[in-house]
Order: structure tokens, then sequence, then C-alpha cells
């Protein structure tokens, strides 16, 4: 075959849906090998224009572990859904073998000596780790860039923001240099890179992935979860990642095969409730509402009955609680890093902030916080008895200029801390409930935005049917790809 048809044939193995890739290599019409070559050849094309995946091993190693699964499904053995799979796992959690740098000079060299329980299950699934996806520094932000390895551009547009903290993941994903990636959200980032990439993130509800840490009795509000392309794919994902762990004891117990099988459903009479701007209290870029209301008018002309709904709770008081919450968990992990002066001058500003910010905390301000985020919970209760799934804009502006660090004004209101501009985003973690970002279309300077389907606890099975449905009727990630892909 000439280098033409080589590269012509590669390309339309990236471009296969992940399922259909999984049918492709059981099936035998796909090696291992060659599928690990035709990533690879993606990854070397488009990687240095984005930035997306870094510490990426190579060729050689890989189609060679590539071969050895080849020779295994030669034996009749699969390992599972993901046999031979290239995959890069987000730089804040452990794969080992690799620097686990998140995103910090600090620990650019510290190499992890095991995997993230959810890195054990993609790659007992079959996974072949070729590398990392980059992150923000300490995952601190929805805006992707580090001191050590740089920032991560749009799939879209070059000069903006791949959004955070799974920017690397969101970009790779659209660009085809992963068939699917995984991510972790605590204020959005699975959510917010989805949004700004034309892609599906997964927010799980909580103890849905058990996430590996020294602390496990306490419910963190950062999750490990799916990113995808197509939903089918992110429900696949997230039965590899989901199930209970003995380590975790506070990990879900429901059989994770629950997440395959047929999505499809009849969304006659779904109830939905649109949040858009809680009332006036988000302020929003302009166009994303709109986008948002076509996408529910789609699910209109489906049979679901769309109405604007309330929270019937102060938001103000969630963002509050949220941000004690915040900088307790986030500033305990930083806090020994703080405590040594030459090292707290490497960490960014909003890494000190968030040390600083817990330091005038009591452990009483922190049960105070915690309560009300349990009440919070309990009214959310109320609200999934009237509607079977809230809607909200899944970020408050467009992809922004990529040296921008964070914004500091929405449409002309001044925003008070690095992370007010996600403040959509904080109903929904404070809730612990699941939620998908699904794609809601571009603007009129070619943006992509995307909308957060938000359920009641343990109700991500409902989720993805009806992104599913969604996807049937809109396919947005088929309908605009990036220009990056020819």
């Amino acid at each position: 075959m000439s280098d033409k048809g080589k590269n012509a044939a590669r390309g339309e193995i990236v471009a296969l849906d992940a399922v259909a890739l999984s049918h492709a290599i059981h099936a035998r019409r796909l090696s291992c090998a060659e599928v690990m070559n035709a990533y690879l050849d993606r990854i070397e094309r488009l990687n240095p224009l984005v930035n997306a995946l870094v510490a990426v091993r190579e060729r050689a190693d890989l189609v060679k572990e590539a071969a050895s699964l080849d020779d295994e499904l030669a034996a009749g053995r699969s390992r599972g859904w993901m046999h031979g799979f290239p995959q890069a796992i987000k730089d804040l959690a452990a794969a080992k073998g690799f620097a686990t740098t998140q995103g910090s000079p600090l620990f650019k060299d510290e190499i992890a000596q095991s995997d993230a329980i959810f890195v054990e299950r993609m790659k007992a699934a079959g996974a072949i780790i070729v590398g990392k996806s980059n992150t923000p520094e300490f995952g601190l932000g929805s805006q992707t860039y580090n001191p050590v390895f740089g920032p991560t551009r749009n799939a879209y547009d070059q000069s903006r923001t791949s959004g955070g903290s799974s920017g690397g993941a969101a970009v790779a994903l659209a660009l085809r240099m992963l068939p699917v990636a995984d991510g972790s959200d605590h204020a959005g980032s699975l959510r917010n890179p989805a949004a700004f990439n034309n892609v599906l993130g997964m927010r799980p509800a909580y103890g849905r992935v058990p996430s590996s840490g020294d602390e496990v009795f306490i419910p963190q509000m950062g999750v490990a979860g799916p990113m995808a392309r197509k939903t089918r794919d992110l429900a696949a994902l997230l039965a590899v990642q989901a199930g209970a762990d003995p380590r975790m004891p506070l990990s879900i117990r429901e059989e994770p095969a629950s997440f395959l099988g047929n999505l499809n459903r009849d969304i006659t009479g779904l109830r939905i409730g649109w949040l858009g701007d809680l009332g006036g209290h988000l302020p929003m870029e302009d166009g994303i509402l709109g986008l948002c209301r076509e996408a529910l008018s789609t699910l209109e002309e489906m049979g679901a009955r769309v109405e604007d709904a309330s929270l019937g709770y102060d938001p103000e008081t969630i963002w509050q609680t949220w941000t004690k919450l915040r900088a307790w968990q986030v500033g305990a992990s930083l806090a020994p890093i703080h405590a040594d002066p030459a090292r707290r001058d490497v960490l960014k500003p909003e890494a000190r902030y968030e040390v600083e910010q817990g330091l005038k905390l009591s452990a009483f301000d922190v049960m105070k916080a915690s309560n009300l985020r349990s009440a919070w919970y309990q009214h959310v209760r109320g609200l999934f008895a009237r509607y079977d799934v809230l809607v909200l804009p899944s970020a408050q502006v467009f992809p922004f200029a990529v040296e921008t660090h964070w914004p500091r004004e929405i449409a002309g209101r001044a925003m008070d801390s690095y992370h007010r501009w996600m403040e959509v985003v904080i109903p929904v973690t404070m809730s612990g409930c699941p939620a998908i970002s699904v794609p809601v279309g571009f603007n009129a300077a070619g943006l992509p935005m995307g909308m957060q389907l938000w359920g009641a606890n343990h109700s991500e099975r409902l989720l993805l049917e009806i992104a599913q449905a969604y996807e049937d009727a809109t396919g947005w990630v088929e309908k605009r790809k990036p220009d990056l892909l020819g």
C-alpha cells in the first residue's frame, strides 16, 4: 500500500467510535498494532499544535505492547472492552511508571509506583497507556496550562483555551488522538472542557468511580469519570471505571454492567426543568442561553416537557458553602507545601489562595458548611420529585484566549475569585448527583458550548439514555468537526 493509502486507512481507524473500534479489534478486522500506529500518527501530526498529551512513550515500545495483545487475541484471550485501546491518563491520577506531575515543577519527577483504581481497571480491560493528558497545576482552574508542560489549546481554535481541568483529555478526544478518555471533576472539570471542545463529559455520582486517596471516609467533591465523543462510548467506559472497591468504603455497589446494552429511550413526557442563569444570578456571555434553549427545543420536538424552573434556594449560599469546603479539602492537600517558604513560592497564586482561605476556617466552620451541603442535597431531592432532569449551561463564557488565566468579568460583572466564572457547575457538584455535558452547538465565531443534564443521585443510566436520544437527534460531534482534522 502507498503512503497515501496507508495514511487514509489510518485516518479511518481513528475516526471509528470506540464501541465500533472494540468490535473491529475483537473481530480481528483490525490488529492492535494497526490501531496503535494509527493513533500515534494522529498524535505526532496534531499534538504539537495543541499540546493535549504529554510524556508520550516511544512508538517502538507501544507497538510492541500492542502486538503482544494481538497474540493474546490470536490465542482466544481478550482482556475486555478496551483491548488494544491507546489511552492517556489525566496528569492528576497515578499511572504506574509515569510521573504524576499534577502540572507542578515540585512533582515533575514523582514516578508513580502503582495505578489509581480506575486506571487499574482500564488497564485490566486492555488499555495501553501511551502517556498523560495535560491539566492545570494541581487541577486548579478551568484553564489548562502549567509551568511543566505549558498550555493546551482548544481543538476548534488554537488561540483559545481548552478549558479544564480535563482540558488535555477533551482536546485529544475531539482531535481523535484517543478513542475515549478519563478525567476528573470538582468544579466542572469533566463538563467545562467537554463543552469547550464539542465532546461529552460525565460527572458521575459520588462513589460511582472509586478514586484512590489517603482519606477514604469523608466524601470528596472531586470525582473521576469518563469522556467520549459518543454516548455509547461514554457508557462503555463508565462500565469499566465503575464498581465497588474494598479500599474505598463509600464506593457504590451497583453492578457496572447496568450501563451497557441498549440506551434507546422514548423521552415523550420527560419532565425537564430549565434553570438558565438562575434567575439572573449568573452572568452569561451572549449566545450561551440561546444555544441551550435551541437544544431544549429539540428535546421538546421529541416529546419532552420543558419548563422554566427555579432552584428555590439561595444560589449565593450554595456558592459560599462550596468555597469553604473547597478551601478545606484542596487547601489541606497543599498545606504541607505552603508551610515551606521555598516551596510556597513555586505554587501558582490560585493554589496559595486555597490554602490561605482554608487556614481561616475552624473545625466548626467546616462542620457548618458540611451541614449546609447536606441541606442542599435534601432540597435537591425535592426538585427531582418534580423533574426527571434539570438543565444548566456547562459554562458562562465561550472559550477565551489561551493567554488569559481566568476571566475577570462576564457581561460587565466582575469575578471576585479565580473560579467564580464557573459558578454554573457548583450546584451540581454540591449535590453529589451525576451530570453529563452534551454539545449544543457553536456561536458565530465558531466556538463550542454545551449544557449540563443533571439527574437525581445514582441516575447515570437515565442521563445516558437522554443523552443518547439527544445525540441521535442532533449529532453535533460528527456534524461539526475541528478544522485540524482536514
